[in-house]
This record gives C-alpha cells, structure tokens and sequence, in this order.
C-alpha cells in the first residue's frame, strides 16, 4: 500500500495494492500489521456504511468527548471527502484537505480524531463505508456548518441536500471550546 501525506498532519490518503485481471480485483481495504508499521490505527471498534443520491452532502460531522477516527472509502460511486483541523491550539486550526474518493480509484482517507469530516456525493449514488476508531455517542454528537466562510472548504457543488442538523450547524467559531478537541503535539 501506498500512503500518501497531506497538508494536514495525521490525515493521510491510503492507496491499496489492487491485484486484478480478467475475472475482476481484489485488495486489501485494511490489514492491523500494515497500518501500524505506517502509525496508523491498529483497531476499530464500529463499521458504518452509508449510501446517498447525487448532490448530497454530510458533514462537516465529529464526536466529542469521545472523538472518532474514521478510515473512509467509497464502495459505489464518487465522493469529494473533506477534513477539517478542529483541535485547539493546533497550527492547522480550521484548515481543510479533500481528496476524491471512489469506486474506480478504491483510495482511502485517514482521518484522525480531532478533525470534523464531511463529504459531497457526484456519482447517481454512492455507497460509503466508515471504519471507526471509537462508537457513534448520540449525545456526543457535532457538527461544524459545512459553508463556514472561515474555514473555506471548496465544495463542488453549490446548492447541496442538507439534513436539518446539517444546515443548521454552528459556525466553528460560535463552538464553545469545551466542545472541541485540543491539540497535543
């Protein structure tokens, strides 16, 4: 496999050896003694998977007290994946990374605890899978609004389909600071 570093420290875009011919492909989506030899996660306690229609978009969604890391992949489809920087103190404070994720590509996205996530659907449909660190809290559950013109994220599409929780996010700057992550180098 071939990890790939981004501008956000910890977030990484994961390339699998795919082994493929005429009958189709097969790949690793994870492997315990690999992801520890590159530092990452070692153990996942919840897999999610999640499917939506074109133009929608979820996000920018994260857990606190108790935060998710979240291994991400597209089983179906395409999506535009975004990280966002949520944790206090830390010197890449409100910036973001996207990467494409799909079907085709069969790339995956590490995206530590600490960071906000988010995603917008361009294929008919996508079909999403989410291995994460830590189980869904619903009262733990937050969100940072997902057109925050602060942190800028630039989304390509510009009327998505929003849940009611979605649209009605707060600004990262209106969250308390008890309500997010702090940074420890």
């Amino acid at each position: 496999m071939n990890v790939i570093e981004t501008k956000l420290p910890g977030c990484v875009v994961i390339e699998p050896a795919v082994f493929g011919d005429e009958r189709g492909f097969f790949f690793e989506t994870w492997n315990a003694e690999r992801f520890g030899q590159h530092g990452l996660p070692t153990r996942f306690v919840q897999s999610n998977v999640s499917t939506s229609a074109k133009g929608v978009l979820r996000g920018l969604h994260y857990q606190w007290p108790r935060p998710q890391g979240k291994l991400v992949s597209v089983l179906e489809g395409e999506v535009y994946d975004v990280a966002v920087d949520i944790r206090r103190g830390s010197p890449t404070f409100g910036q973001w990374e996207a990467v494409m994720l799909s079907a085709e590509n069969k790339r995956q996205f590490w995206i530590p605890e600490g960071f906000a996530h988010g995603f917008a659907v361009l294929s008919e449909r996508a079909v999403f899978s989410y291995l994460c660190t830590e189980v869904y809290l619903k009262d733990f559950d937050a969100g940072v609004r997902w057109n925050d013109a602060d942190i800028a994220v630039d989304w390509p599409i510009s009327a998505p389909t929003l849940s009611a929780k979605d649209e009605s996010a707060p600004f990262l700057k209106d969250i308390a600071e008890d309500r997010l992550p702090v940074y420890t180098p």
